[in-house]
């Protein structure tokens, strides 16, 4: 890919970007605000000058993705949550085209926000941004076009929305209580609740979903991360719905005390001194006060409170916070540590830039099983996630590369692979296989010949797992 073709990739990006940051700013403020008019100062002259340069700035909404000038645009991963929410904004209005036919304005752009705002409440929504942007000749709208689509495709996409939407409600609520404002626990539970129906039905798309990780929001995602793979070893030990929602909603909390480590501190690229880290281990007390100070204190709360202090207490009583007595470890505590431990390892942090393979995250873990966690409870979470777990990179003895796209509880190493690379070095866009598929004489067409470390091969789960 040439110098010019990547620099096109990031500009359509951000103006997609900057596109949803003004919307959704305008939902917040009148657009005569300065905090709306700030981002304007920095949009106007960007998407006029890219109006000038191309004669047409045309954004469009097909099935799940972005198209800017007939281009699709690929969704980063620190703009997914801005593309999330300006995809359920046009299709709230049913908008499928927005058209800048000459340069804007600022009093253009003004009167386009507050139609677009305005329209969202209307029952009609299409019609009514229609008839308010008529006196605006250089922007025009086209309805949304409905995209007929697989059975598995909608089922992805009902996934995608339930996770993000969890990490967009955890963003909130730390924020909230950042700024020293209540927060309900009954929308994390309704949350939590949409999680464990997935789990219960489309486990694995939801698991999957934990291998796309995102630097930038480490803390949010793994709240979501940790919360649903603690559901699916409930599921996978018997748990009932009731049980399921209640460990889903104490380890969306587990780390939610990270919110008092000073930014600096929590994103400082290089090894803690030793008075930083002794600040990084008072997040469980942290936790465990902000979790007491939510409305309404029920059992629930206090149970989510022993687990966000007790977390990092090891199996046999190591770890922190340091305690005088020896405790029997709350059971949610036990499930919590091992999906936090496995999250941690496979993702990429400030201080941890390189995330481990999961089959190399699994192999730390059976070590420290027995002593670091619970080895019953880990031998579910192994037969959970497979031998090969969603994300992995691996060749086959095609000769292809391919990405664990789902794991098959009855053939562990055998899962379904989405290859990216076929047998003459060449990427493709990903095909799905399953690896359980035999020829007429009763031999596997494919099978794993070994695990590849994706950072190697700078592969990009978000693009192909979304």
């Amino acid at each position: 890919m040439s110098k010019s073709e990547i620099l096109d990739i990031k500009e359509s990006q951000e103006l997609i970007n900057q596109f949803s940051i003004i919307v959704r700013s305008s939902q917040f403020h009148d657009p005569d605000n300065v905090a709306v008019l700030n981002v304007l100062e920095k949009f106007l002259p960007r998407i006029n000058s890219y109006i000038e340069r191309e004669g047409l700035l045309k954004i469009d909404l097909i099935g799940e993705f972005f198209y800017l000038n007939d281009s699709r645009v690929k969704y980063p991963m620190e703009f997914l949550l801005n593309f999330d929410y300006l995809a359920r904004e046009f299709r709230r209005r049913e908008i499928g085209t927005i058209s800048l036919t000459g340069a804007l304005s600022e009093e253009e752009m003004k009167t386009f926000l507050r139609s677009f705002i305005s329209s969202g409440y209307s029952n009609t929504p299409f019609e009514a941004l229609d008839a308010m942007l008529e006196d605006l000749m250089n922007i025009r709208i086209e309805r949304l076009k409905r995209v007929v689509e697989e059975g598995e495709v909608d089922r992805r996409k009902i996934v995608k929305k339930t996770y993000f939407n969890a990490v967009s409600f955890t963003k909130g609520i730390m924020t909230k209580l950042k700024a020293g404002e209540k927060v309900s626990i009954k929308r994390a539970k309704r949350i939590v609740e949409s999680m464990v129906d997935l789990i219960l039905s489309e486990d694995q798309l939801l698991i999957g979903m934990t291998a796309i990780k995102d630097y930038d929001d480490y803390t949010y995602h793994h709240s979501v991360n940790v919360s649903v793979l603690s559901i699916s070893i409930g599921q996978k030990i018997g748990l009932h719905r009731k049980s399921l929602t209640e460990l889903g909603l104490v380890a969306l909390f587990h780390d939610i005390g990270k919110m008092n480590v000073p930014r600096e501190i929590l994103n400082k690229p290089t090894a803690f001194t030793e008075e930083e880290w002794k600040t990084i281990k008072r997040h469980p007390y942290w936790g465990t006060l902000a979790i007491l100070k939510l409305k309404g204190i029920d059992r629930m709360s206090i149970q989510s409170a022993i687990v966000a202090f007790q977390h990092h207490l090891n199996f046999d009583m190591t770890g922190y916070p340091k305690i005088r007595e020896r405790v029997d470890l709350d059971f949610y505590t036990k499930i919590v540590s091992i999906a936090d431990q496995y999250d941690a390892m496979t993702s990429s942090r400030v201080y941890q830039r390189i995330p481990l393979p999961p089959d190399r995250a699994l192999s730390i873990m059976m070590d420290r099983a027995g002593r670091e966690i619970d080895p019953i409870l880990f031998k579910f979470f192994v037969n959970m996630v497979g031998v090969y777990p969603v994300g992995s990179l691996v060749l086959l003895d095609t000769r292809e590369m391919g990405l664990v796209y789902e794991c098959n509880p009855i053939h562990a190493d055998r899962p379904r692979v989405m290859v990216i690379v076929n047998s003459e070095g060449k990427k493709i866009e990903g095909k799905v296989i399953d690896l359980t598929e035999k020829d007429d004489s009763g031999r596997f067409k494919r099978s794993i010949v070994k695990t590849l470390d994706p950072n190697k091969y700078k592969v990009n789960l978000a693009e192909y797992m979304l």
